[in-house]
């Protein structure tokens, strides 16, 4: 560890990969089937009290908590930038200050820790990450809850703790919290007073975690909710409907489940789809709410939403979700996906976006990661199908680029990108992505199956497809948000988003 004068950046993210579990003790655990659980709550707040906080200080900074599995992030992300425009307006009240917890990071492991928008800057992290650190140690053997003597929190843990730290340093008036698996014993959920929490509409994931169907899962995701404050959700499928439901009157908790806002009609939503409406109603209604608690003046017009709302949620700006990068001779689609039903919709825009060009456009080219999950395999159906059957001619993408986590072709990973939860063999031998390649040549046999061993070298490769003097190749990126990240830093040739 380097002096405490001389400690920067990526001596903060060094330490910090320190704390990941390792793929041997993940795949033990899971063997033995040890899950999340109420004492992974406890743990934290034994954390907590050990950098000098209790849950009752967190109330300062007034959190709007999200949990679901589709659309949490963007959910977030709306909320977030409809609290900047009121930041901007009136000398900066209210809110002075917006801070935004989400995960994972696209490029750099600070953009999980905004404040206004913005990634806290290097300085800050490291400044902030040794804090965290030092008093940890400094209190290491403090009797509390179940923090082990001597320990600290592995990887996600350690920065929800940190992101405490720095909103309560920083002076935030407002946070936005994103969940990081499930809801019920999520780091996050040391919050005991949310000025109002929200869940996105729920599917399948991480079912290892969460369980195998979605009453299951939506029984965690319902964990977030608190006796004492607002809680909203969006249509959802009965199980989960019902769970939900069940939960709130557990707890004494007014859920209010909202249809599609009709005020949006006035916001140009992008993309114009359902499911993003849903995430905007959902947000709109989270906002409102944080707002009428930082302003007793304020108060919603059901007729129309203000300025500062449709400024909000179109101008919003959410990397790496349904975005379009125009180059010289590929167009990038790119979204991070990484469950059946948020493939199929990335899927679905994807042939949309392609079928809105006159020229028609060059061959189809798809990029795909997804690393130590064995059930992403049945992700490719409904991606093949959804853009073969969207494609006038019936031939879907010509070229499919299976590739590793790894960023770079000779240099390997990116600090921040480096993963010590998979297991390192099958990266090396593309396991999982020769299990991909044999689905994927089974769905469709005309196409151009390939293994790459980075991210870099996949987009090469997509580039070697555009021909000389014709239409641009149309590449879609998509099966994981570290896939999406890396990819959008080697495009940009950016150190963050």
């Amino acid at each position: 560890m380097a002096t405490p004068a001389a400690r920067s950046y990526n001596d903060a993210i060094d330490a910090l990969n320190s704390l990941q579990t390792p793929y041997a003790v993940i795949e033990a655990r899971r063997k033995a089937g040890i899950r999340p659980d109420a004492a992974s709550l406890r743990e934290m707040r034994g954390y907590l009290a050990r950098i000098g906080y209790s849950p009752r200080d967190l109330d300062r900074l007034n959190i709007v908590h999200v949990a679901g599995t589709k659309g949490k992030g963007s959910t977030c992300a709306f909320v977030d930038s409809i609290l900047a425009r009121y930041r901007a307006r009136d000398g900066g009240r209210p809110p002075r200050s917006v801070g935004l917890f989400t995960s994972p990071h696209l490029i750099a492991v600070r953009e999980r820790i905004r404040i206004n928008s913005a990634p806290i800057s290097e300085e800050l992290f490291a400044k902030y990450f040794f804090q965290v650190w030092d008093r940890l140690e400094a209190n290491a053997h403090v009797a509390a809850d179940e923090a082990a003597p001597g320990s600290k929190p592995i990887y996600a843990r350690y920065l929800t703790l940190m992101s405490f730290h720095v909103f309560l340093s920083e002076g935030v008036d407002v946070a936005v919290y994103e969940t990081g698996i499930g809801g019920e014993y999520d780091a996050t959920n040391v919050v005991e007073r949310p000025v109002a929490s929200g869940i996105s509409t729920l599917g399948i994931d991480h079912v290892f975690v969460l369980g195998d169907t979605v009453d299951k899962i939506a029984w965690h995701k319902a964990g977030i909710m608190k006796h004492g404050s607002p809680a909203f959700t969006v249509e959802q499928v009965p199980a989960a409907a019902e769970v939900l439901t069940r939960r709130a009157l557990e707890k004494q908790v007014d859920l209010k489940v909202l249809d599609i806002d009709p005020r949006l009609t006035a916001a140009k939503i992008r993309p114009d789809a359902k499911f993003q409406k849903k995430n905007a109603t959902l947000a709109v209604a989270l906002a409102e709410t944080a707002l009428r608690k930082l302003d007793p003046s304020f108060a919603p017009d059901p007729a129309r939403l203000p300025r500062e709302f449709i400024d909000g949620l179109e101008q919003v700006v959410w990397r790496g979700r349904c975005e379009v990068k125009d180059g010289d001779c590929v167009i990038w689609h790119v979204d991070g996906a990484h469950t059946v039903d948020s493939l199929k919709m990335a899927a679905r825009w994807f042939v949309g976006e392609c079928a809105g060009r006159a020229e028609g456009g060059g061959p189809k080219v798809l990029i795909f990661n997804q690393q130590g999950r064995a059930e992403a395999v049945d992700f490719l159906d409904g991606l093949c199908h959804t853009v073969k059957n969207g494609d006038p001619s019936g031939k879907g993408f010509e070229h499919v680029i299976f590739c590793t986590n790894v960023t770079y072709a000779t240099a390997g990973y990116k600090r921040d990108f480096v993963n010590h939860q998979h297991d390192p063999a099958e990266i090396e031998k593309m396991t999982m992505q020769r299990v991909f390649a044999d689905k994927w040549r089974a769905l469709d046999p005309s196409a151009n199956v390939m293994l790459i061993p980075s991210i870099e070298g996949a987009i090469n490769t997509a580039r070697s497809f555009a021909k000389e003097g014709g239409p641009k190749a149309q590449v879609l990126i998509t099966g994981s948000l570290h896939l999406v990240g890396g990819a959008l830093g080697i495009l940009e040739g950016a150190d963050a988003l």
